[in-house]
C-alpha cells in the first residue's frame, strides 16, 4: 500500500463539521493502540481536526509473530532482521485559522528527523476526505510503504525516533489546547 504523497494545500470543505461528527461517533479507545490513546483523544478534542487512522508502530522480530506487538525491541543483536509496521497518525484538518496553524505545526514535527519522519498526504485518504494528512515515522527510503524490514540497529534508532515523535505530538497538543482556550 502506498502511503506517501506530497502534502496538498488545505481546501474549502463545507461538510467538515458533519464529517467530523460522523467520524468521532464511531471511535472508541479499544480501536486505538494503548500507548497513544491519550494523543488520539487529545487531537479529537480540538475542534479544527479529527483523526482518521493511527498506529503506534510495531516491531516484529525473532519468532514474535504478533502484528500488534507493543513490546520494546530487545537490546541484543540476536535478531538480524526486524519487520517494522509504521507509526503514523492520519487526520483531517479544518480549513480555518486554527486548522492552518495546526497544519504548520504538524509540518514542523517532521523537522525532528526529516530522514525518518514525513508529513504527507495519502491519496486514498484524500479521495474519501479532503484535507487529510498523515505524519509517519518511516526511513525515507521506505516512505512509500506501510512496513519495512530493518536490521536491529536501524530498528532501535527508529524506535527511539518513534518514541520522541509521540512525545513531540503531546507537546504540540498542549500548545494547541492552550491556544484554543486562550483565544
Amino acid at each position: 500500500m502506498e502511503t506517501f504523497t506530497e502534502p496538498k494545500e488545505l481546501v474549502e470543505n463545507p461538510h467538515y463539521q458533519d464529517q467530523r461528527q460522523k467520524s468521532l461517533a464511531g471511535l472508541h479507545d479499544g480501536m486505538i493502540d494503548r500507548p497513544i490513546i491519550e494523543v488520539i483523544n487529545a487531537f479529537n478534542k480540538l475542534p479544527h481536526c479529527f483523526t482518521l487512522q493511527c498506529c503506534y508502530g510495531h516491531f516484529i522480530c525473532g519468532g514474535q509473530d504478533d502484528p500488534d506487538n507493543l513490546e520494546p525491541l530487545p537490546l541484543t543483536d540476536t535478531h538480524a532482521r526486524v519487520e517494522y509496521r509504521i507509526a503514523y497518525i492520519a487526520l483531517c484538518i479544518e480549513n480555518s485559522d486554527l486548522g492552518r496553524m495546526l497544519y504548520d505545526s504538524l509540518k514542523g514535527i517532521a523537522d525532528i528527523d526529516p530522514e525518518n519522519i514525513q508529513f504527507c498526504c495519502v491519496e486514498w485518504f484524500w479521495e474519501r476526505q479532503v484535507n487529510s494528512y498523515a505524519l509517519q515515522v518511516e526511513p525515507d527510503r521506505f516512505k512509500f510503504e506501510d512496513k519495512a524490514i530493518l536490521d536491529l540497529q536501524e530498528a532501535l534508532k527508529i524506535e527511539n525516533i518513534r518514541n520522541e515523535f509521540f512525545v513531540q505530538l503531546k507537546v504540540l497538543l498542549q500548545k494547541q489546547q492552550w491556544r484554543d482556550n486562550s483565544g
